[in-house]
């Protein structure tokens, strides 16, 4: 007897959708959330190590947007029911194998381009040991000063998210990068 290998929709990772006060109004499946470019929650940290160097990475270029860009900030959706914190400590150990560290509170606010549209809830982190890379969401990694990270934000042949590259310019305009 032949197996269906069809997954249902409880199945599919359901993202966390608000409305425009950033209240929680319901969830989509993350494919419908990209085809309808529907307003969602984002968790993103900022990693440095005890020299204030940043963490940047390269996503793969399997990634369901910004493929192949660079940028300073773990990130993801927020699944349906889960809280902020959760899941910004859940993206932390999936895509950089960082666990057991503080997270403190930055910012929280809105980004929207004609790609995406989401709240986004920023914390930063100091770590000092190895990162391991989720092979299916990071391609490369290098721990930058904030310096170099400006040049490179500056060099157009090095493409950066650009929701991304709006938070760090936030953050640098606000102190929070120095």
């Amino acid at each position: 007897m032949a197996r269906s290998w069809a997954v249902s929709e409880q199945q599919v990772e359901q993202v966390a959708l608000v409305d425009g006060t950033g209240a929680i109004v319901g969830s989509a499946p993350r494919s419908v959330m990209r085809r309808d470019n529907l307003p969602h929650v984002v968790v993103a940290v900022l990693v440095r190590d005890p020299a204030g160097r940043v963490y940047v990475h390269r996503r793969t270029r399997t990634k369901d947007v910004f493929p192949g860009m660079h940028d300073a900030f773990v990130a993801g959706c927020l699944r349906a029911g889960e809280a902020p914190l959760v899941a910004a400590t859940r993206e932390l150990a999936e895509e950089l194998g960082v666990t057991g560290v503080r997270l403190k509170p930055l910012l929280t606010d809105w980004y929207a381009d004609s790609s995406t549209r989401h709240l986004c809830h920023v914390w930063a982190t100091t770590y000092d040991g190895p990162v391991v890379h989720q092979v299916e969401e990071i391609a490369w990694g290098a721990w930058l000063t904030v310096d170099d990270l400006r040049d490179r934000l500056a060099d157009p042949s090095w493409p950066f998210v650009p929701d991304g590259r709006a938070l760090v310019e936030r953050l640098l305009a606000d102190g929070h990068l120095a």
